[in-house]
């Protein structure tokens, strides 16, 4: 379970309530980061690092994101026997309250691992791994009551099929809103068919070239308009140009700029922006307002090297919050982003000072990941 020292779900919790807010598959990395270069590796040298850092990544940086907002979290994935999911299994289970109820380990399976080198704002990465053992659906079975799932379209099963139920369907007809992802089409062909299966979910959350390359459309707004003829609530992330969305069940329609912060790693920024997209919606917040929250995840997120190392914390919100209100900046700009995230007045004075803030996962005793 999160950290119970502060749940924003609390008014909706009594008897027969889901025991989880938010249930995920996928595949679990170890991420190996390494930070302050003072040059791009190139063949046939050896740069050191100025610091070095090691955290479950992959779907663990969506798990870890969400259970830090007070979400309750359950993960299924393939664990290997090996002693880097050991680290993962326990940075996960012990350190980050997230539910592996669902999850396995397999014997002689090692586990995925990404080595990650941040250097002049960009990173560049290289990866092992192989396919879960046993398929989603077999390794789950019935999935835990849970408010929401949060899926990527191009890697499960095709989802409606009255032949083969898949675990997302028996999540949805199990009362689960299902909020939909998709990944990168590196074949070109952005298959109509993937967008098919959006008349079975409740949300949608491309970035805008994806939006685009599957709608066939010229412009994010275009992709937009397109994706909400087809899904209840769809929301396209522009990076740095921020987020616009329509919530078709309350008739809202919202655009939200990204805040200006000195960007270091983002790695799992797409990640942080929904988990805060995802909490916002289950606590029925305005579609605005949920986009900013997710916004200001993301930026707090980006502002620290590391995919899940990164991902804040409620006690993390209050701090930025707090500064914010205090600031004796009068700018334009400040007095915009002030009245943007007013309805935070309403939140965060329930945050105990002692509220989950961003924590260190690394296999050595200290981590030596820094922002210099």
């Amino acid at each position: 379970m999160p950290d119970p020292t502060y749940d924003p779900l609390a008014g909706l919790r009594g008897p027969g309530t889901p025991d989880f807010d938010v249930f995920l598959w996928g595949a679990v990395f170890l991420d190996i980061i390494f930070t302050g270069l003072p040059d791009r590796p190139t063949g046939g040298t050896e740069v050191w690092a100025e610091g070095m850092g090691s955290s479950p990544g992959g779907i663990a940086n969506l798990a870890i994101a969400a259970s830090r907002l007070g979400l309750r979290t359950s993960l299924a994935a393939a664990f290997g026997d090996d002693d880097y999911a050991d680290f993962c299994w326990r940075t996960l289970s012990e350190q980050e309250h997230v539910d592996l109820g669902k999850a396995r380990r397999f014997e002689k399976w090692h586990s995925a691992v990404t080595m990650s080198v941040a250097y002049d704002g960009d990173r560049s990465m290289v990866t092992h791994g192989h396919p879960s053992p046993v398929p989603a659906t077999e390794m789950i079975g019935q999935p835990p009551r849970t408010r929401a799932v949060i899926v990527d379209l191009s890697d499960i099963e095709p989802l409606g099929d009255p032949e083969q139920a898949t675990w997302v369907d028996l999540a949805r007809d199990d009362g689960a809103q299902v909020f939909a992802d998709v990944g990168w089409d590196a074949t070109g062909t952005w298959s109509p068919r993937v967008l098919d299966q959006l008349e079975h979910c409740n949300a949608f959350m491309p970035n805008d070239g994806e939006a685009m390359a599957y709608t066939r459309t010229e412009s994010p707004q275009d992709a937009l308009y397109a994706l909400a003829d087809r899904v209840p609530l769809v929301v396209v992330t522009s990076g740095a140009e921020g987020a616009m969305g329509i919530d078709a069940l309350t008739g809202e329609e919202a655009r939200v700029p990204a805040l200006r912060v000195p960007a270091l790693d983002p790695t799992g920024a797409g990640d942080v922006f929904g988990a805060g997209l995802v909490l916002g919606t289950l606590a029925g917040w305005a579609l605005a307002d949920r986009l900013a929250f997710a916004a200001l995840c993301s930026a707090l997120a980006v502002q620290q090297f590391g995919g899940s190392l990164a991902a804040p914390g409620w006690g993390d919100i209050a701090d930025w919050w707090h500064d914010l209100r205090t600031t004796d900046d009068r700018s334009s700009l400040t007095r915009s982003v002030r009245r943007r995230y007013e309805f935070l007045d309403d939140i965060v004075p329930s945050v105990p000072v002692s509220a989950v803030r961003r924590a260190v996962a690394t296999i050595a005793r200290n981590a030596d990941v820094t922002n210099n």
